[in-house]
């Protein structure tokens, strides 16, 4: 099948490190090697990891500092409001979103690639997808892995709501299927109006070539000096809601239980300053280390390096994610322990693949951890029971083959038709 992937979303560079990234090189590496045929065409191509098995096609904004015109008296703004960097970039936004089906479908005639489905990315002030795939006259499967609109207005900003959801609605009466990453997701988009016999839940999922129970973690173990401590571990992009700052100040009570256990926290992102100068002002000296940026390439050694994986995320009414980390720490044989919610409650298999504890409550955690650091034997078994039901439940390879099979009933409907 010939796939043509949408990734019309500035903030996810196809080549970075953020979890997004990753997601979108996985899944086109796994539907690659299922023998279909991929175009990826994405707005910020990005640097720092090797590219998917596809023909990629950036295309970024046509004008880097946008004139809203006339849109701004449409939206009912004052000239004065011209200067907002919210504003502007929302315009641009949209702006760019009028210009991408046409663009898209240029792109598509030079390279001569005609495809079978578009699978699409979602993406704040972006529905122009669906002009594409009626222009084309293909199916659209849509991958929603957020509730973006009340994300982007709790953590970014947001101005132009009413134009978000207009648009927001418009993707998603486009797509002929939704594919929501987990339960959360899925009752977000049926809120939207969106007929539940539409939607998929498909979690985020594990290249098991490269996430397997024999990963070496020896050699970063010799490189950071870590030597056979018992290490736990974080991997993620040091967000607010990551929790970061609840691990090391749980991480120091810990530490006066066992000074064997040492902390190794691995990425960079908005609170990885902050973790660094509360890990220093607690004392914690080497006992915590702190890598910065790694290639996702790498992960796999640095994951293997750890006794114990952690997902310390705060408590969240609104808690929809997929964790990638979390997959991947199972695969490779890591037991992990985190907070009990959303969907991390079904990932993880308290006391058989890890230990769930109640968000936010240092006590439980501190005790979930130091049942683990203490019991080898039982950190052992758990390895093999979580490597077996990831490699089993949660691979790459199974997600694609559902989404697939989705979009060749679509497909087959139409041809009938």
């Amino acid at each position: 099948m010939k796939v043509l992937y949408l990734n019309p979303d500035r903030g996810i560079p196809v080549l970075g490190d953020k979890g997004a990234s990753v997601h979108v090189r996985e899944f086109v590496t796994a539907l690659s090697r299922q023998g279909h045929e991929i175009s990826l065409i994405c707005t910020t191509l990005g640097a720092g990891n090797a590219p998917p098995p596809a023909t990629i096609i950036e295309l970024p904004p046509l004008i880097a500092a946008q004139d809203p015109g006339d849109d701004w008296i449409a939206q009912g703004l004052r000239a004065s409001s011209a200067g907002n960097p919210i504003l502007r970039r929302e315009f641009g936004r949209m702006t760019y979103d009028r210009d991408f089906a046409v663009r898209a479908e240029t792109a598509l005639t030079l390279t001569g690639f005609r495809p079978d489905l578009i699978y699409e990315r979602h993406a704040l002030f972006h529905c122009s997808g669906a002009t594409l795939a009626r222009t084309l006259g293909v199916p659209r499967l849509l991958e929603v892995n957020a509730p973006l609109i009340r994300e982007q207005e709790q953590y970014r900003g947001l101005f132009l709501r009413s134009s978000a959801e207009a648009m927001e609605r418009a993707s998603f009466r486009g797509a002929d299927s939704i594919i929501a990453v987990s339960d959360e997701v899925a009752a977000y988009v049926a809120a939207c109006g969106v007929p539940g016999e539409t939607i998929m839940v498909v979690p985020n999922g594990v290249d098991s070539a490269r996430f397997h129970p024999g990963a070496d973690g020896e050699v970063v173990r010799d490189k950071l000096g870590l030597g056979t401590d018992p290490v736990i571990g974080f991997i993620g992009s040091f967000k607010a809601w990551h929790g970061v700052g609840f691990l090391v100040d749980a991480f120091a009570a810990l530490a006066m239980c066992d000074p064997r256990a040492r902390l190794l926290c691995v990425g960079e992102g908005p609170e990885l300053e902050a973790a660094r100068v509360q890990a220093a002002k607690l004392g914690l000296g080497d006992r915590v280390v702190f890598t910065g940026r790694v290639p996702h390439t790498e992960v796999p050694a640095y994951l293997a390096a750890m006794d114990i994986s952690v997902a310390p995320y705060l408590a969240d009414g609104d808690f929809y994610f997929s964790p990638l980390k979390v997959v991947e720490a199972l695969a490779i044989g890591v037991p992990v322990v985190a907070a009990r919610i959303g969907q991390l409650e079904w990932l993880v298999e308290h006391g058989k693949t890890g230990f769930l504890y109640n968000p936010g409550d240092q006590d439980d955690f501190i005790a979930r951890m130091l049942e683990l650091v203490g019991d080898p034997q039982r950190r052992c078994a758990m390895s093999a029971a979580a490597s077996k039901r990831a490699l089993s439940d949660f691979t790459w390879s199974a997600a694609v083959s559902r989404v697939i099979a989705e979009g060749g009933r679509h497909i087959d409907t139409r041809r009938a038709a």
